[in-house]
């Protein structure tokens, strides 16, 4: 099992859309960004857990947990051409863009924000501190639990 963080805007879809959708499940679709689809395609896998990660809003930080719950697949929106991530260079037998399911698990007890995680000399190895640009990142076992920690507090 591995962890990652995956960041949403909440105008878009959030922790509570999650939590509301069908079988508490969706397709995390949109990701357009190599590295990010790379850790889809090739690393992420059905059982990792996610931290879910409110970006461009009021309250940026780690709010949730959610399941991977089915491996990667090819991003149907990249087919569709009434579709915003619509992409005219992939096709069915080269998809460019890749989705995985993902499960709510559960809200943390408070967000831990993106000041308090650049604060914690604990959490060493999140890219979060060093770029935040990146929608998907692997997350250490260690920052993981750190920043579950950080929930309780």
């Amino acid at each position: 099992m591995a962890y990652w963080l995956f960041k949403t805007e909440p105008d878009d879809f959030s922790i509570n859309d999650l939590k509301n959708s069908p079988k508490q499940t969706t397709m995390w679709e949109g990701v357009r960004n190599y590295q990010a689809r790379n850790f889809i395609r090739d690393n992420i896998k059905q059982g990792d857990l996610v931290m879910l990660y409110h970006s461009s809003c009021k309250h940026v930080g780690v709010v949730g947990i959610a399941t991977v719950t089915r491996n990667a697949y090819p991003d149907p929106s990249q087919f569709d051409l009434s579709h915003a991530y619509y992409d005219a260079k992939a096709t069915k037998v080269k998809p460019r863009w890749f989705v995985v399911d993902v499960t709510y698990k559960k809200h943390l007890t408070k967000l831990v924000s993106l000041r308090a995680i650049k604060a914690n000399d604990t959490v060493s190895d999140i890219a979060l501190k060093k770029s935040g640009r990146l929608s998907i990142m692997p997350v250490t076992e260690s920052d993981w639990r750190e920043i579950l920690k950080m929930a309780e507090n």
